[in-house]
C-alpha cells in the first residue's frame, strides 16, 4: 500500500512541474494548430517529455523497488493527471492567463500524446527490468 502513496505523490508532483512550465512558458513554445511552428514545438516538446519521463521514471524504479513500480508509476500519474488536467482545462482562463484559445488547443495536443508516453515509458522500462532479472 504504501507504493501506492508514493506513485501518488510522484504524479502530482509530475503534474505539478509540467503545469507550472505551461503556466510560465507555454506563450513561447505553443502555436496554432496548422502552422509550421505548431508541428516543430510540438515535436520538441514531445522528445523533451518522453527524455524526462524516462529519466523521473528510472530515479522512480530505484525509490520503489517493488514488483511492477514502474507500471504503478504511470499508472497512477496518468490517472491523477488526466483529473487534474480535465479541472485546469475547464478552467484554463485562470490556470493559463497568458495563453489564447489556439494554445490551449496546442497544449491539449501535446497532453494527449504525453499522457500516452506516460503510460508506454513506464511499461516498456518494467519490461527492461523484468527481462534483466530473467537473465540473472
Amino acid at each position: 500500500m504504501k507504493s501506492f502513496y508514493i506513485a501518488a505523490i510522484s504524479g502530482v508532483v509530475v503534474w505539478i512541474c509540467a503545469i507550472m512550465f505551461f503556466v510560465f512558458f507555454g506563450e513561447f513554445v505553443l502555436f496554432s494548430p496548422g502552422t509550421n511552428e505548431f508541428l516543430t514545438s510540438t515535436i520538441l516538446l514531445l522528445i523533451g517529455t518522453g527524455l524526462l519521463l524516462w529519466g523521473v521514471t528510472y530515479i522512480y524504479a530505484k525509490i520503489d523497488q517493488s514488483e511492477n513500480s514502474p507500471l504503478r508509476f504511470g499508472m497512477m500519474g496518468t490517472v491523477i493527471g488526466l483529473v487534474f488536467d480535465s479541472i485546469s482545462l475547464a478552467n484554463y482562463h485562470s490556470i493559463f492567463p497568458n495563453l489564447d484559445d489556439t494554445q490551449v488547443i496546442a497544449f491539449t495536443v501535446w497532453m494527449s500524446f504525453a499522457y500516452a508516453l506516460y503510460l508506454i515509458i513506464p511499461s516498456f522500462i518494467n519490461y527492461l527490468q523484468k527481462t534483466k532479472l530473467n537473465k540473472k
